[in-house]
């Protein structure tokens, strides 16, 4: 038997430093003015901040399987991890998307337990580029295979009702190729779904479009034709917590599951309760969590190089029998 740790973090605006060659032009226009001071050495205490969070989870030993978004490129990537766990066999999967901002969704894997069979990134169709849905299949070291799905659905900048279905749209897509999966890859293939949803797991982007249910029953039922996900954020709910603070908490950040992994009698299985937002102490500020903000920053984004990231991490367990 082996227990996975499995954890899921937005850590805000991981960019590479403003002299960065792997940057394209277009987009180091854009972000000028955003990251003027975002130097190398600034970089690097954001980096030194977020592994020092990443090497506390999982009691001090770091996530089996950490999901990510807001990180600019590879290279920087590959920077958090030379400052993760030396006696992990941490590696990178990433991919490139076409976010106007230039940010990524991307997956940090123990390589002595895992290794990407295949990944696949699913484009979200609207005016304008956005981030892609990032799939990368994994392949234990039993043989069998274990699905990641990462997300970072469109923010609710311009406002929630009008931004609402571009996130509807990516909760449909998600859905289409969770059908996709089942259909290729089985029923007792086991998928995590985790990401930045920039939604609440009650908004219909996610239980009307994304089939995302509250109900275990309903998602366990080897009669439904749906591919279901149970939502492990339900509990967690009402409680006056949350993943984001903007003028109240939000549980944006959110990890899935399908029903593989909801029958004891299976080879994998949902360790119960352990879903859990990461609060460490040092994460928070005033009660909130403690950004590491910008140089260019002011009010909510001041600089702040004892901060780590707007957004909680989440994690949960599972077993592979």
């Amino acid at each position: 038997m082996v227990e996975y740790h499995i954890a899921w973090w937005n850590l805000e605006n991981l960019f590479d430093s403003v002299r960065s060659r792997r940057r394209p032009g277009w987009l180091q226009n854009r972000l000028e003015n955003e990251l003027a001071g975002w130097t190398s050495v600034v970089v690097g205490k954001k980096i030194a901040q977020l592994a020092s969070i990443i090497n506390a989870m999982n009691d001090g030993r770091g996530p089996d399987l950490l999901g990510v978004c807001e990180v600019e490129n590879d290279h920087v990537l590959r920077r958090l991890v030379k400052r993760l766990n030396r006696e992990r066999d941490y590696a990178v999967v990433h991919h490139d998307m076409s976010d106007k901002r230039g940010i990524d969704v991307a997956f940090i894997y123990d390589a002595a337990l895992l290794e990407p069979e295949a990944h696949f990134h699913h484009v979200v169709l609207k005016r304008n580029a956005t981030r892609d849905i990032f799939q990368v299949n994994f392949k234990t070291r039993s043989g069998r295979t274990l699905i990641g799905v990462g997300n970072h659905w469109p923010s609710r900048s311009g406002g929630e009702l009008a931004s609402r279905p571009y996130r509807q749209m990516a909760g449909e897509t998600l859905a289409y190729w969770m059908e996709r999966i089942r259909d290729i890859q089985g029923q007792d293939v086991p998928v995590i779904v985790m990401g930045d949803f920039n939604d609440e797991p009650f908004d219909t982007s996610l239980t009307t479009y994304a089939l995302a249910e509250r109900s275990l029953a309903r998602v366990a039922s080897s009669r439904s034709q749906k591919a279901y996900l149970l939502d492990l954020m339900w509990p967690l709910m009402g409680r006056g917590i949350g993943t984001h603070y903007y003028n109240r908490w939000g549980m944006l950040d959110q990890i899935l599951v399908n029903r593989a992994l909801l029958h004891e009698s299976g080879h994998w299985h949902l360790v119960p309760d352990s879903i859990q937002i990461v609060r460490f102490p040092q994460l928070m500020k005033n009660g909130r969590p403690r950004r590491f903000g910008r140089p260019s920053g002011t009010g909510g984004s001041r600089y702040d190089e004892q901060g780590y990231s707007d957004h909680l991490p989440v994690e949960c367990r599972v077993v592979e029998r």
